[in-house]
């Protein structure tokens, strides 16, 4: 499962958020004091979405015959991945009852009934809506029940639900953030370690985002979750863990999770997730799976209470005069190696400072080394998260590499530094086909060239369906253009003296003309390149150098698209130049030749208008013909690194490393120290279309900063009574 939480709705995101937000203006009350509140609404309604879709599949079920006709149970909904919701927990019928000043109660009553219903969520959901004014209420429910929302489920409401999260963070409305760890780092753990079986742990578990993804890898596969795994976690703060609750159970998904006190990493182990062997004397890890973001750099962990922990087989990372563990980072790191079996898996997020920070930490990083255990190293760029703009690093720990003779005195050593995708002028994330590229160098690691061959055949597939789905967006575009040129001929061909008209129409009316004969050579190449395609499988798998040669063929077809994108925008900038000068320079207003109605729907429908993803057209099969290369560039990417499908190293992103270089680089586990700098790449075929969406995503977050400035800019003078 490769998660894409940030793609065509952001809009609709930022729309939800500014709704969200309106609470804090009109209530008076501090995001920290609403922040649950609206967590809770969006609970209620993604469990109410589940609900009926668990119900349309259980009815659906009865009809065919394959379930019987009883009354519905618990678990008819549970193996669905949906709660059994009471009828006054469901969030259309809060919102439909009459409206008699009652609605906050409603609210909370419908939370008691979850938490009754739904054991594990006792005590964890909001309670206190009667305290916000009912017309903010149905408002804010209403808001959150348009149509989209009614239907959202999986990966969209995740995708809101996590939006929330960040925006709170980002306010510092709760625990300055810290609880929030952006899903692509999460999914990126998640397919290093593969967590589907046995006890997953995260003891710095914040919202729970890493069991979340962690059953969407399990369901993916085509495994039931709850029936494979254990979920266990540690927050020490008590709202972040009833986050995690709530979001577990929006997924219908259950985990033990310990809060407050008892839940400090450095002093607890409330799970006992850890034995002593007395006979080994030594201690051993329940754990399948760990996987942490942890706080950073922390200063403050009692040293006397620690010293003689047995989860700290490696001693203590430094201690200062006021006898405090100098930094903890390799407390954790302590930790998540001890958690786990002799064959489990970490997967953590640490500060970039620990791979190479010097003296008892560094002892610490010998030790650890040495045990063989440490597996994978990637080095992630900064901005990635949303509280932090300094770069990190993912440390993937195997145990079972340990008693592997072949592998135990050998790490990975992945960049991923120049790998990354712009979401806002101040957010970078992996995409999905980046976060499917960095697991696949992992598969050739662990000697999964079948697995990476297959990824590899999957995208030359995705792009040959893609390029035979351009055929209605072409359609589409051309019929669009021919309108607008029709609509604009009786004007544009009139005789006149001189004729600003003449040049500009002429070259249009070219363009237009080469644009059908190329689209229609476009299509020629697909239907080649598809039977092809076909005729090599053969019955059979795809080898390397059959894919290879497909991949070469395609580039005809990507060079295709990209020539075909330059001229689909002359033909419509031509269009616009037209219509430009026409109504400028000639007042074709006021001509009855002009229909400037028409005109305008015939533009609008040709270029969109800019405004609910409506990109018309022009839009569309520009985005059409960008997928079609875009998957024959991610198969590139993989093949001319590794053209073998074995692991080698490549300058500027992978290395394996043995032990004996890690000591001579004093056992530094820093990536960029050992893969060397990439060489730089001339780029023949710049993404003009790229560079531009990143333009313009830097200007749209300027003008929102802008805006947000003179916002609370005239509230400080409204509060100053200026």
């Amino acid at each position: 499962m490769i998660s894409d939480h940030l793609t065509d709705i952001e809009q609709f995101d930022a729309e939800l958020w500014t709704i969200a937000d309106n609470l804090r203006a009109n209530s008076g009350l501090a995001s920290n004091e609403y922040f649950m509140p609206i967590m809770g609404l969006l609970f209620l309604r993604q469990a109410t979405n589940r609900y009926y879709e668990a119900l349309a599949a259980i009815e659906a079920e009865k009809a065919n015959g394959k379930m019987p006709d009883r009354p519905l149970r618990d678990v008819d909904f549970t193996r669905r991945r949906a709660m059994m919701l009471p009828e006054a927990a469901r969030y259309d019928v809060i919102l439909d009852q009459p409206k008699d000043g009652s609605l906050g109660e409603a609210l909370t009553a419908a939370m008691e009934a979850v938490e009754e219903h739904f054991p594990p969520l006792a005590g964890q959901l909001p309670k206190d809506y009667e305290r916000f004014d009912d017309e903010l209420l149905e408002s804010m429910m209403r808001k959150f029940d348009t149509e989209a929302l009614r239907k959202a489920s999986g990966d969209v409401f995740g995708r809101i639900y996590e939006y929330f999260l960040a925006e709170f963070s980002k306010q510092g409305a709760h625990d300055n953030g810290e609880f929030f760890t952006p899903p692509s780092i999460v999914q990126t753990i998640v397919n290093v370690i593969e967590p589907d079986h046995g006890i997953i742990f995260d003891p710095a578990c914040g919202s729970g985002g890493m069991f979340v993804q962690s059953s969407h890898f399990i369901e993916h596969e085509g495994k039931d979750t709850m029936k494979r795994v254990t979920f266990y976690g540690h927050e020490k703060n008590e709202t972040t863990a009833k986050l995690a609750q709530i979001n577990l159970a929006v997924h219908g998904l259950q985990g033990s999770i310990q809060a407050g006190n008892e839940a400090i990493t450095y002093y607890k182990d409330p799970h006992e997730l850890i034995q002593h062997d007395k006979n080994a004397d030594r201690v051993i890890g329940k754990c399948d799976f760990v996987m942490a973001n942890p706080p950073f750099n922390v200063d403050e962990v009692d040293a006397e209470k620690v010293k003689n922990d047995p989860r700290l087989p490696f001693g203590l990372p430094g201690v200062n005069k006021a006898k405090k563990v100098s930094n903890a980072n390799f407390l954790w790191m302590s930790y998540f190696y001890n958690y786990l079996k002799d064959t489990g898996r970490a997967g953590v997020v640490m500060s970039s400072q620990a791979s190479s920070a010097g003296r008892d930490e560094a002892k610490v990083r010998q030790k650890l080394v040495e045990t063989g255990a440490v597996d994978v190293m990637i080095d992630i760029r900064g901005n990635f998260f949303y509280t932090r703009t300094v770069p990190c690093q993912l440390w993937f720990f195997d145990r079972a590499k340990e008693a592997d003779e072949a592998r135990k005195d050998h790490v990975l050593m992945l960049d991923a530094r120049n790998i990354y995708r712009k979401v806002s002028r101040a957010i970078y994330d992996f995409s999905p086909e980046q976060q499917k590229n960095i697991a696949a160098i992992v598969w050739l690691y662990r000697g999964q060239s079948d697995r990476f061959l297959e990824l590899v055949e999957a995208y030359l597939a995705e792009a040959i369906a893609k390029g035979q789905a351009t055929t209605e967006p072409f359609t589409a575009f051309e019929d669009r253009l021919a309108k607008l040129i029709n609509l604009m001929a009786p004007f544009a061909t009139e005789a006149r003296d001189p004729d600003p008209l003449s040049e500009t129409w002429t070259e249009l009316a070219a363009t237009q003309a080469t644009l059908k004969q190329d689209i229609a050579a476009y299509g020629v190449e697909v239907v080649a390149r598809a039977k092809e395609w076909e005729s090599s499988a053969n019955g059979r798998s795809r080898d390397n150098a059959t894919l290879h040669a497909a991949r070469e063929g395609l580039h005809a077809i990507a060079d295709q698209c990209r020539d075909l994108t330059k001229q689909i925008d002359l033909a419509a900038k031509l269009a616009g130049r037209v219509a430009d000068v026409a109504m400028q320079e000639l007042e074709a207003r006021d001509s009855d030749l002009w229909n400037n109605t028409e005109i305008n729907k015939a533009k609008r429908a040709l270029n969109g208008t800019n405004k609910d993803n409506d990109h018309g057209a022009r839009g569309d099969v520009v985005e059409a013909l960008r997928q079609a290369r875009y998957f024959v560039k991610q198969a590139d990417w993989l093949q001319e690194r590794f053209p073998d499908a074995m692991l080698c190293d490549v300058e500027g992103l992978v290395k394996l490393v043995n032990r004996r270089e890690i000591e001579t680089h004093d056992w530094s586990l820093t990536p960029g120290r050992y893969v060397g700098v990439a060489p730089e790449e001339v780029d023949e075929d710049f993404d003009f279309e790229e560079a531009l969406r990143s333009i313009h995503i830097d200007l749209k977050g300027l003008n929102e900063e802008a805006t947000d400035l003179a916002a609370r800019i005239t509230r400080n003078f409204e509060e100053l009574g200026v």
